[in-house]
């Protein structure tokens, strides 16, 4: 490291747990990391001026009382949410993993369609109603804004989430998201096809098989699958058996990030 790379915030406390992961998958890309607790970030929110990139990672937040993800959200959106919504505006990235998805989501920075932190759409339990820990299928919207997933058509990760469904608020509400290609991301089928919310390609039973979200601007971006999870070929359970690259398919997620904002786009 050099000093100069793309610095990255991984919010910590309270729960979340997937910190030292994502920190890894950023440092692997090119980026630096920088471990941030709540309650550090929430006294000094200038903080975030430091950094380019923000990331809620994964975890059980508050041990997923109330609602997954609901009192970080709160707290986030009551605390944090005009200094996050600056470092959206001046071009800073955000990303939400798994429970960080559920928190952008309910904290209402996802998918913010009108420009304003308020919850336009849920992640609720899944159809299975029980926990999942399986590799999914992902294919990525041809027209979607989003910048951690460009050049990106398919990929694989784990997801582990007992809410993880997506769902929006009508049937308009759907149509404006799909038009305005901010659902980012769908379960697919092992070849490619639509699920079409068959269990267990869509583990979840989220609508349209929606697996993450970003907003207009494509800065910020959210998914309940962990990309940070399949940075290494080793991360994969078939890795002995099938020849794959040395390079796992999540990373690209984030070295997209870290050259977006080396390039001096997200300034």
């Amino acid at each position: 490291m050099t000093g100069d790379e793309p610095r990255s915030l991984i919010l910590t406390g309270f729960g979340i747990n997937c910190q030292d992961e994502t920190a890894h998958a950023f440092e692997l890309a090119g980026g630096s990391a920088e471990q941030v607790h709540l309650n550090d970030l929430a006294e000094s929110p200038e903080r975030l001026q430091d950094f380019r990139i923000v990331a809620v990672p994964g975890g059980f937040s508050y041990g997923d009382d109330i609602a997954s993800g609901r009192i970080l959200a709160n707290r986030l959106r009551h605390q944090l949410g005009g200094a996050l919504k600056q470092f959206v505006d001046g071009g800073g990235l955000v990303i939400g993993i798994c429970n960080g998805f559920q928190v952008l989501v309910k904290m209402g920075l996802l998918p913010m369609t009108g420009g304003e932190i308020v919850q336009e759409v849920t992640v609720m339990h899944n159809d299975s109603s029980r926990y999942e820990d399986r590799w999914v299928h992902l294919a990525v919207d041809a027209n979607t804004p989003c910048v951690w997933l460009r050049g990106i058509e398919r990929l694989e990760s784990p997801v582990r989430h007992g809410e993880g469904k997506f769902v929006p608020r009508d049937e308009a509400q759907l149509k404006q998201l799909q038009s305005m290609g901010l659902t980012a991301l769908r379960y697919v089928n092992a070849d490619g096809t639509p699920a079409n919310g068959a269990y267990p390609c869509n583990p979840n039973g989220s609508v349209d098989d929606i697996a993450g979200l970003c907003d207009p601007s494509g800065r910020v971006f959210g998914l309940m699958p962990h990309p940070e999870a399949f940075v290494h070929r080793t991360n994969h359970p078939t890795w002995t058996r099938i020849e794959m690259p040395e390079e796992g398919a999540g990373l690209a997620i984030f070295r997209n990030a870290v050259e977006h904002v080396a390039a001096g786009a997200g300034v």
